[in-house]
């Protein structure tokens, strides 16, 4: 079966929608040219493309002020929504994906995940984050994107006010990734203790595979630190004291995590069944 063109809407007065009758006939019959006011109508990049050459080339030769400027609006709006089918607009919103690669920072060499996910709350990609990596949601967190930070109201509150928080659990990545589609970063910081500060890496958008099942970690490199180990400084520590049973600190480690540490052990597969079972809700002993 072969794909359906993707249509872009465009809301046009209804002598814009004259004007474009006018400079492309065969779209006439979809215009709405009787009623007034703004209607919004739907056009195919193909369809969107020839209106803005023809439009152009009609406001060069337009005998009046008024169909010169109806003209220019029309190209305006066009090239406005051919901007919008290059960037998130390309894909539809119900079959977009978004992939972050989420880099642990300060850590040599970098630890970090490649994750694919549907568009959510930044608090739903905080559980994908902390899933994917191997966090165990037992500190506060936060997110720094440019100037503004946004946090759980619940989680933050001694200090929501105070800091300019806007709320992690009502905004949308949609909301706050470039219409573009450009690769964008912010930052994502797990802990402030031991200040596990993260870049979280926008790559771009792709279209979902059908009966493929997202949220999904497709890459990624070397464990997780422990939790409460103490930072970068003290996860370079604990490595030096895993890896040398004469170290002081070598049976307490061992004692502390139960065992063996491998350094370079990860598991895409494994990540991805932690991001499908999610977070356990310390709030409420549920899974969410």
């Amino acid at each position: 079966m072969p794909a359906v063109p993707q249509h872009f809407p465009v809301r046009l007065t209804q002598a814009q929608r004259k004007v474009v009758a006018e400079v492309a006939p065969e779209l006439a019959d979809r215009l709405k040219l009787d009623e007034r006011n703004q209607r919004t109508i739907p056009f195919t990049l193909a369809e969107l493309k020839a209106i803005k050459e023809k439009a152009g080339k009609a406001m060069r030769q337009a005998n009046t002020g008024m169909v010169r400027n109806s003209l220019r609006h029309v190209t305006d709006l066009a090239a406005q929504a051919l901007d919008r089918s290059r960037g998130l607009g390309a894909i539809a919103a119900a079959e977009r994906v978004y992939q972050f690669k989420i880099t642990l920072l300060d850590t040599r060499p970098p630890i970090w995940r490649r994750i694919q996910v549907k568009d959510c709350t930044l608090d739903k990609l905080h559980e994908h984050i902390l899933t994917a990596m191997g966090w165990t949601n037992s500190h506060l967190h936060h997110f720094q994107v440019g100037e503004q930070p946004y946090g759980d109201p619940l989680l933050m509150q001694e200090n929501f006010d105070d800091m300019d928080y806007e709320e992690s659990t009502s905004t949308k990545l949609s909301a706050i990734l470039p219409k573009t589609g450009r690769r964008f970063a912010f930052e994502y910081e797990y802990d402030f203790g031991d200040g596990r500060r993260h870049e979280v890496l926008f790559e771009g958008c792709l279209r979902a595979e059908r009966g493929k099942r997202y949220q999904v970690c497709i890459k990624g490199a070397r464990a997780c630190p422990p939790e409460d180990v103490g930072g970068t400084w003290g996860y370079e520590e604990f490595l030096e004291a895993m890896a040398d049973p004469g170290h002081e600190r070598h049976e307490e480690f061992r004692d502390w995590i139960g065992g063996r540490f491998d350094p370079q052990a990860f598991d895409p597969a494994k990540a991805t069944n932690r991001m499908w079972r999610g977070l356990r809700d310390w709030r409420s002993e549920r899974w969410v």
